[in-house]
Protein backbone atom coordinates (compact mmCIF):
# COMPACT_ATOMS: atom_id res chain seq x y z
CA UNK A 1 0.00 0.00 0.00
CA UNK A 2 1.20 3.50 -0.84
CA UNK A 3 1.73 5.73 2.20
CA UNK A 4 3.35 9.10 2.85
CA UNK A 5 5.33 9.18 6.10
CA UNK A 6 6.46 12.79 5.77
CA UNK A 7 5.83 15.84 3.59
CA UNK A 8 9.14 15.08 1.87
CA UNK A 9 7.93 11.56 1.05
CA UNK A 10 4.77 13.01 -0.50
CA UNK A 11 6.84 15.47 -2.55
CA UNK A 12 9.11 12.64 -3.74
CA UNK A 13 6.12 10.52 -4.79
CA UNK A 14 4.77 13.47 -6.78
CA UNK A 15 8.12 14.16 -8.44
CA UNK A 16 8.93 10.69 -9.83
CA UNK A 17 5.79 9.62 -11.68
CA UNK A 18 5.40 6.30 -13.53
CA UNK A 19 4.41 6.39 -17.20
CA UNK A 20 1.75 4.38 -19.06
CA UNK A 21 2.76 1.26 -20.97
CA UNK A 22 3.56 2.38 -24.49
CA UNK A 23 3.34 -1.12 -25.97
CA UNK A 24 -0.20 -1.67 -24.69
CA UNK A 25 -1.25 1.75 -25.89
CA UNK A 26 0.22 1.11 -29.34
CA UNK A 27 -1.48 -2.29 -29.52
CA UNK A 28 -4.82 -0.72 -28.62
CA UNK A 29 -4.35 1.94 -31.25
CA UNK A 30 -3.48 -0.71 -33.83
CA UNK A 31 -6.64 -2.62 -32.92
CA UNK A 32 -8.71 0.53 -33.37
CA UNK A 33 -7.33 0.81 -36.91
CA UNK A 34 -8.53 -2.74 -37.67
CA UNK A 35 -12.09 -2.43 -36.35
CA UNK A 36 -15.03 -2.23 -38.77
CA UNK A 37 -15.39 1.53 -38.91
CA UNK A 38 -13.72 4.46 -40.64
CA UNK A 39 -10.58 5.57 -38.78
CA UNK A 40 -11.42 8.00 -35.99
CA UNK A 41 -15.17 7.68 -36.49
CA UNK A 42 -15.81 6.90 -32.81
CA UNK A 43 -14.05 10.10 -31.82
CA UNK A 44 -13.08 10.32 -28.16
CA UNK A 45 -14.28 6.78 -27.49
CA UNK A 46 -11.18 5.62 -29.37
CA UNK A 47 -8.96 7.90 -27.31
CA UNK A 48 -10.49 6.62 -24.09
CA UNK A 49 -9.81 3.01 -25.07
CA UNK A 50 -6.16 3.67 -25.84
CA UNK A 51 -5.77 5.77 -22.68
CA UNK A 52 -7.17 2.99 -20.53
CA UNK A 53 -5.02 0.40 -22.31
CA UNK A 54 -1.85 2.31 -21.50
CA UNK A 55 -2.62 2.62 -17.77
CA UNK A 56 -4.05 -0.89 -17.39
CA UNK A 57 -1.07 -2.24 -19.34
CA UNK A 58 -3.17 -4.41 -21.66
CA UNK A 59 -4.30 -3.97 -25.24
CA UNK A 60 -7.94 -4.70 -24.41
CA UNK A 61 -8.74 -2.84 -21.17
CA UNK A 62 -11.73 -3.63 -18.98
CA UNK A 63 -14.02 -1.98 -16.46
CA UNK A 64 -14.86 -5.00 -14.33
CA UNK A 65 -13.51 -3.52 -11.10
CA UNK A 66 -14.50 0.12 -10.84
CA UNK A 67 -14.99 2.09 -7.64
CA UNK A 68 -16.38 5.48 -6.64
CA UNK A 69 -14.78 6.85 -3.48
CA UNK A 70 -16.44 9.81 -1.78
CA UNK A 71 -14.37 11.51 0.92
CA UNK A 72 -16.20 13.69 3.44
CA UNK A 73 -14.83 16.41 5.71
CA UNK A 74 -15.89 19.58 7.51
CA UNK A 75 -14.42 23.08 7.25
CA UNK A 76 -13.96 25.75 9.88
CA UNK A 77 -14.46 28.50 7.31
CA UNK A 78 -18.12 27.46 7.13
CA UNK A 79 -18.70 29.57 10.25
CA UNK A 80 -18.24 32.66 8.05
CA UNK A 81 -21.55 32.01 6.28
CA UNK A 82 -20.03 31.01 2.95
CA UNK A 83 -22.47 28.13 2.31
CA UNK A 84 -26.22 27.80 2.02
CA UNK A 85 -26.13 24.86 4.45
CA UNK A 86 -24.74 24.31 7.96
CA UNK A 87 -21.80 21.93 8.57
CA UNK A 88 -24.15 19.38 10.13
CA UNK A 89 -25.36 18.56 6.62
CA UNK A 90 -22.05 16.82 5.85
CA UNK A 91 -22.70 14.06 8.41
CA UNK A 92 -26.36 13.91 7.41
CA UNK A 93 -25.41 13.34 3.79
CA UNK A 94 -22.88 10.66 4.75
CA UNK A 95 -25.73 8.89 6.56
CA UNK A 96 -27.81 9.26 3.40
CA UNK A 97 -24.98 7.68 1.36
CA UNK A 98 -24.88 4.80 3.82
CA UNK A 99 -28.64 4.30 3.47
CA UNK A 100 -28.38 4.33 -0.32
CA UNK A 101 -30.51 7.44 -0.77
CA UNK A 102 -28.18 9.90 -2.52
CA UNK A 103 -27.67 10.65 -6.19
CA UNK A 104 -24.27 9.01 -6.14
CA UNK A 105 -25.79 5.75 -4.91
CA UNK A 106 -28.08 5.61 -7.93
CA UNK A 107 -25.47 6.82 -10.40
CA UNK A 108 -22.71 4.50 -9.19
CA UNK A 109 -25.11 1.57 -9.47
CA UNK A 110 -26.12 2.62 -12.98
CA UNK A 111 -22.44 2.76 -13.97
CA UNK A 112 -21.71 -0.65 -12.44
CA UNK A 113 -19.33 0.82 -9.87
CA UNK A 114 -18.78 -0.05 -6.24
CA UNK A 115 -19.34 2.89 -3.87
CA UNK A 116 -17.17 3.56 -0.86
CA UNK A 117 -17.68 6.52 1.48
CA UNK A 118 -14.82 7.70 3.71
CA UNK A 119 -15.80 10.21 6.43
CA UNK A 120 -12.82 12.05 7.90
CA UNK A 121 -13.21 13.41 11.44
CA UNK A 122 -16.56 15.04 10.75
CA UNK A 123 -16.86 16.06 14.39
CA UNK A 124 -13.59 17.97 14.13
CA UNK A 125 -13.69 20.63 11.38
CA UNK A 126 -10.50 22.05 9.97
CA UNK A 127 -9.37 25.41 11.27
CA UNK A 128 -10.77 28.55 9.64
CA UNK A 129 -8.34 29.22 6.77
CA UNK A 130 -8.78 32.97 7.25
CA UNK A 131 -7.28 32.71 10.73
CA UNK A 132 -4.92 29.71 10.64
CA UNK A 133 -3.70 26.79 8.54
CA UNK A 134 -6.56 24.37 7.89
CA UNK A 135 -4.60 21.39 9.22
CA UNK A 136 -1.50 20.54 11.18
CA UNK A 137 1.22 18.61 9.38
CA UNK A 138 0.07 15.38 11.05
CA UNK A 139 -3.57 16.00 10.12
CA UNK A 140 -2.71 16.67 6.49
CA UNK A 141 -0.56 13.54 6.27
CA UNK A 142 -3.37 11.50 7.83
CA UNK A 143 -5.81 12.81 5.21
CA UNK A 144 -3.39 12.14 2.35
CA UNK A 145 -2.89 8.61 3.60
CA UNK A 146 -6.63 8.05 3.99
CA UNK A 147 -6.91 8.85 0.31
CA UNK A 148 -4.02 6.60 -0.63
CA UNK A 149 -5.52 3.73 1.39
CA UNK A 150 -8.70 3.88 -0.72
CA UNK A 151 -6.75 2.94 -3.86
CA UNK A 152 -6.69 -0.79 -4.59
CA UNK A 153 -4.02 -1.63 -7.22
CA UNK A 154 -6.46 -4.15 -8.74
CA UNK A 155 -8.98 -1.48 -9.70
CA UNK A 156 -9.62 -0.80 -13.38
CA UNK A 157 -10.81 2.77 -12.66
CA UNK A 158 -11.33 4.91 -9.58
CA UNK A 159 -13.85 7.75 -9.60
CA UNK A 160 -13.16 10.38 -6.94
CA UNK A 161 -15.74 12.56 -5.24
CA UNK A 162 -16.32 14.61 -2.10
CA UNK A 163 -18.81 15.91 0.40
CA UNK A 164 -18.08 18.84 2.70
CA UNK A 165 -20.02 21.99 3.50
CA UNK A 166 -17.90 25.06 2.55
CA UNK A 167 -15.41 23.02 0.54
CA UNK A 168 -15.94 25.11 -2.58
CA UNK A 169 -14.43 28.01 -0.61
CA UNK A 170 -11.34 25.95 0.14
CA UNK A 171 -11.25 24.79 -3.48
CA UNK A 172 -11.32 28.37 -4.76
CA UNK A 173 -8.44 29.24 -2.44
CA UNK A 174 -6.43 26.25 -3.72
CA UNK A 175 -7.05 27.21 -7.34
CA UNK A 176 -6.02 30.80 -6.61
CA UNK A 177 -2.86 29.72 -4.80
CA UNK A 178 -1.95 27.32 -7.60
CA UNK A 179 -2.71 29.37 -10.69
CA UNK A 180 -3.02 32.99 -9.63
CA UNK A 181 -5.59 35.65 -10.44
CA UNK A 182 -7.93 36.96 -7.77
CA UNK A 183 -10.89 35.63 -5.80
CA UNK A 184 -13.39 36.68 -8.46
CA UNK A 185 -11.72 34.28 -10.91
CA UNK A 186 -12.35 31.22 -8.75
CA UNK A 187 -15.22 31.90 -6.33
CA UNK A 188 -18.66 30.76 -7.46
CA UNK A 189 -22.06 30.07 -5.93
CA UNK A 190 -21.23 26.56 -4.73
CA UNK A 191 -24.37 25.41 -2.94
CA UNK A 192 -26.23 28.34 -4.48
CA UNK A 193 -25.11 31.31 -2.40
CA UNK A 194 -25.52 34.86 -3.64
CA UNK A 195 -25.49 38.38 -2.27
CA UNK A 196 -23.91 38.75 1.16
CA UNK A 197 -22.96 35.08 1.39
CA UNK A 198 -21.14 35.20 -1.95
CA UNK A 199 -19.36 38.38 -0.87
CA UNK A 200 -18.34 36.67 2.38
CA UNK A 201 -16.97 33.78 0.35
CA UNK A 202 -14.87 36.09 -1.84
CA UNK A 203 -13.60 37.91 1.24
CA UNK A 204 -12.66 34.62 2.94
CA UNK A 205 -10.65 33.46 -0.08
CA UNK A 206 -8.88 36.81 -0.41
CA UNK A 207 -8.06 36.92 3.30
CA UNK A 208 -6.88 33.30 3.31
CA UNK A 209 -4.51 34.04 0.46
CA UNK A 210 -3.16 37.09 2.26
CA UNK A 211 -2.38 34.89 5.25
CA UNK A 212 -1.08 31.80 3.46
CA UNK A 213 0.21 33.08 0.13
CA UNK A 214 3.79 32.22 1.02
CA UNK A 215 2.88 28.51 0.67
CA UNK A 216 2.61 28.86 -3.11
CA UNK A 217 4.89 26.42 -4.91
CA UNK A 218 4.81 23.84 -2.12
CA UNK A 219 1.99 21.40 -2.85
CA UNK A 220 1.89 19.88 0.64
CA UNK A 221 1.86 23.24 2.39
CA UNK A 222 -0.79 24.60 0.05
CA UNK A 223 -3.05 21.65 0.78
CA UNK A 224 -2.31 21.81 4.49
CA UNK A 225 -3.02 25.50 4.86
CA UNK A 226 -5.90 26.04 2.44
CA UNK A 227 -7.51 22.65 1.86
CA UNK A 228 -9.58 20.26 3.89
CA UNK A 229 -9.35 16.64 4.95
CA UNK A 230 -11.50 15.37 2.09
CA UNK A 231 -9.60 17.54 -0.40
CA UNK A 232 -6.21 16.30 0.82
CA UNK A 233 -7.56 12.74 0.67
CA UNK A 234 -8.41 13.21 -3.00
CA UNK A 235 -4.88 14.47 -3.62
CA UNK A 236 -3.43 11.46 -1.81
CA UNK A 237 -5.63 9.10 -3.81
CA UNK A 238 -4.54 10.66 -7.12
CA UNK A 239 -0.84 10.29 -6.30
CA UNK A 240 -1.30 6.75 -4.98
CA UNK A 241 -3.31 5.76 -8.06
CA UNK A 242 -0.52 7.04 -10.27
CA UNK A 243 2.06 5.03 -8.34
CA UNK A 244 0.15 1.78 -8.98
CA UNK A 245 -1.16 2.58 -12.48
CA UNK A 246 -4.87 2.99 -11.74
CA UNK A 247 -6.58 5.52 -14.02
CA UNK A 248 -8.56 8.24 -12.24
CA UNK A 249 -11.87 9.86 -13.12
CA UNK A 250 -12.18 13.34 -11.62
CA UNK A 251 -15.52 14.84 -10.71
CA UNK A 252 -16.21 18.56 -10.39
CA UNK A 253 -14.62 21.77 -9.17
CA UNK A 254 -13.63 20.67 -5.67
CA UNK A 255 -12.22 17.37 -6.86
CA UNK A 256 -10.24 19.10 -9.60
CA UNK A 257 -9.01 21.83 -7.25
CA UNK A 258 -7.58 19.10 -5.01
CA UNK A 259 -4.97 18.32 -7.64
CA UNK A 260 -4.28 21.95 -8.58
CA UNK A 261 -1.36 22.29 -6.12
CA UNK A 262 0.03 18.97 -7.38
CA UNK A 263 -0.17 20.06 -11.00
CA UNK A 264 1.43 23.40 -10.17
CA UNK A 265 4.42 21.42 -8.87
CA UNK A 266 4.38 18.71 -11.56
CA UNK A 267 1.92 19.12 -14.46
CA UNK A 268 2.39 15.47 -15.45
CA UNK A 269 0.23 14.39 -12.50
CA UNK A 270 -2.86 14.85 -14.68
CA UNK A 271 -1.70 12.36 -17.32
CA UNK A 272 -3.53 9.41 -15.72
CA UNK A 273 -6.65 11.49 -15.01
CA UNK A 274 -9.83 12.00 -17.01
CA UNK A 275 -12.11 14.95 -16.35
CA UNK A 276 -15.55 13.40 -16.15
CA UNK A 277 -17.46 16.61 -16.76
CA UNK A 278 -17.35 20.37 -16.55
CA UNK A 279 -19.61 21.54 -13.77
CA UNK A 280 -21.81 24.62 -13.60
CA UNK A 281 -19.44 26.12 -11.00
CA UNK A 282 -17.82 28.96 -13.02
CA UNK A 283 -14.24 28.31 -11.95
CA UNK A 284 -14.28 24.69 -13.04
CA UNK A 285 -13.92 25.36 -16.77
CA UNK A 286 -11.08 27.78 -16.07
CA UNK A 287 -9.37 25.22 -13.85
CA UNK A 288 -9.72 22.44 -16.43
CA UNK A 289 -8.20 24.73 -19.04
CA UNK A 290 -5.23 25.42 -16.79
CA UNK A 291 -4.75 21.68 -16.30
CA UNK A 292 -5.20 20.96 -20.04
CA UNK A 293 -8.04 18.53 -19.27
CA UNK A 294 -10.88 18.21 -21.76
CA UNK A 295 -14.06 17.09 -19.95
CA UNK A 296 -16.07 14.20 -21.34
CA UNK A 297 -19.46 15.72 -20.49
CA UNK A 298 -21.10 19.09 -19.99
CA UNK A 299 -24.47 18.54 -18.32
CA UNK A 300 -24.84 21.58 -16.08
CA UNK A 301 -24.22 19.45 -12.98
CA UNK A 302 -22.87 20.96 -9.74
CA UNK A 303 -23.73 18.40 -7.08
CA UNK A 304 -20.34 16.90 -6.26
CA UNK A 305 -20.37 13.47 -4.57
CA UNK A 306 -18.56 12.03 -7.60
CA UNK A 307 -21.87 12.24 -9.48
CA UNK A 308 -20.52 13.66 -12.74
CA UNK A 309 -17.61 11.24 -12.68
CA UNK A 310 -19.98 8.28 -12.26
CA UNK A 311 -22.04 9.39 -15.27
CA UNK A 312 -18.84 9.80 -17.29
CA UNK A 313 -17.79 6.26 -16.32
CA UNK A 314 -20.71 5.07 -18.44
CA UNK A 315 -18.97 6.71 -21.41
CA UNK A 316 -15.77 4.87 -20.53
CA UNK A 317 -17.72 1.62 -20.33
CA UNK A 318 -19.14 2.28 -23.80
CA UNK A 319 -15.68 3.02 -25.20
CA UNK A 320 -14.26 -0.22 -23.83
CA UNK A 321 -17.26 -2.24 -25.02
CA UNK A 322 -16.76 -1.02 -28.58
CA UNK A 323 -13.00 -1.57 -28.37
CA UNK A 324 -13.34 -5.17 -27.15
CA UNK A 325 -16.56 -6.22 -28.85
CA UNK A 326 -16.33 -4.96 -32.40
CA UNK A 327 -15.11 -7.25 -35.14
CA UNK A 328 -12.03 -6.45 -37.16
CA UNK A 329 -12.28 -6.09 -40.93
CA UNK A 330 -10.65 -9.50 -41.31
CA UNK A 331 -13.01 -11.18 -38.82
CA UNK A 332 -16.08 -9.66 -40.46
CA UNK A 333 -14.93 -10.28 -44.03
CA UNK A 334 -15.35 -6.59 -44.80
CA UNK A 335 -13.15 -5.06 -47.47
CA UNK A 336 -10.86 -2.23 -46.38
CA UNK A 337 -10.65 -0.59 -49.81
Amino acid sequence: MIAFATPAAFAAALHDLPLPDGHSRAAAKARQAQLTKPPGSLGRLEDIATFMAGWQRRAIPTLDRGRVVVFAGNHGVAARGVSAFPPSVTAQMVANFDRGGAAINALAAAAGLQLRVVPLDLDRPTADIVEAPAMTEAECLAALNAGAAAVNPELDLIVLGEMGIANSTAAAALALASFGGDADDWVGPGTGVEGAALAAKRHAVTAAMARHGDAKGDSFETLRRLGGREIAAIAGAVVAARRVGVPVMLDGFICTAAIAPLAAANPAIVDHCVAGHVSAEPGHRRLLDRLSLDPLLSLGMRLGEGSGGAVAACVVRSALAAHAGMATFAEAGVATA
